[in-house]
């Protein structure tokens, strides 16, 4: 792996946004705000890989990164979707913790799981930024998420935030989230988030072991990438794609890289859930 690497990806240097930090970042929440920046600022916050790249040797095969290309006006097109409006409701629903308890909707659904403190529920606060007064909980506290919660964009999709696994998991988590992931026919898509910083974990490999024997299409996103050095992100990107590449069939072959404090590839990961729920737009 490390001779895929530059000498200058070794750095203790972070990602980021183009250096975008802290109170300026949640500007960025919408994608009018975004493309008034200078174009490679722009660039790193609506595709995180672009500031990777950079650091590859020239043999590594990038036909995986930006295999997801919407255009700007695909993105804003996808925006609309996370921005409510009087005929376009979005809000939380319920939230369950067997599949008899769960709503009964037929629309289009994605849900999202991960290693308790990966950062999941901050991850779809962030989705959801465009949204006064939604609630979606969020603790430094691991394992807060307990209950599987439905949170229904409109008539275009539900989003379910699943109870965290591994360390403080609920006692039921495998009764909760393995009926739910076997039976729900309207799952399109689940989003498995794994931490950046320190790639994947045995928990980890113990879901994605779980999404290929239920035959569901997933798809890896990794989290909190303004925190590891650019050299650590790079390595652990790099691992994933391999991962998937080797040792999955299910997993939608690019990884996507999001930074909930920072805004980025936020954008991107809206249009792809558009995309995979039906909305995208053309």
């Amino acid at each position: 792996m490390a001779t895929l690497l530059q000498t200058a990806a070794t750095g203790r240097q972070c990602l980021g946004a183009g250096g975008v930090l802290g109170r300026r970042a949640a500007s960025y929440a919408s994608i009018k705000e975004v493309a008034k920046l200078q174009e490679k600022k722009m660039s790193n916050i609506l595709f995180p890989i672009l500031g990777l790249e950079k650091y590859l040797s020239p043999n590594v095969d990038k036909k995986h990164f930006r295999l997801f290309d919407p255009s700007l006006e695909q993105m804003a097109k996808a925006e609309e979707l996370f921005r409510p409006s009087d005929k376009h409701q979005i809000d939380y629903v319920t939230s369950a913790i067997r599949m008899d308890h769960a709503p009964g909707l037929t629309q289009p659904e994605v849900c999202f799981i991960g290693r308790s403190n990966v950062g999941k529920s901050s991850l779809i606060k962030a989705l959801f930024s465009l949204v006064p007064g939604i609630e979606v909980r969020v603790s430094k506290t691991p394992g807060h998420t307990k209950k599987m919660n439905f949170f229904k964009v409109g008539r275009a999709f539900t989003l379910v935030d699943m109870p965290g696994y591994g360390y403080k998991a609920p006692e039921d988590f495998a009764d909760m989230v393995e009926p739910y992931l076997q039976v729900r026919n309207n799952l399109k898509r689940t989003f498995l988030l794994v931490d950046s910083s320190i790639g994947f974990q045995k928990a980890d490999l113990v879901a994605v072991e779980m999404c290929e024997e239920f035959g569901i299409p997933y798809v890896i996103v990794a989290t909190k990438i303004d925190r590891p050095p650019t050299g650590v992100l790079l390595t652990q990107y790099l691992e994933i794609q391999e991962f998937i590449e080797k040792q999955t069939q299910g997993c939608y072959p690019q990884p996507f890289l999001v930074s909930s404090v920072q805004f980025s590839g936020i954008h991107l990961l809206r249009c792809f859930i558009a995309h995979v729920t039906g909305n995208h737009p053309r």
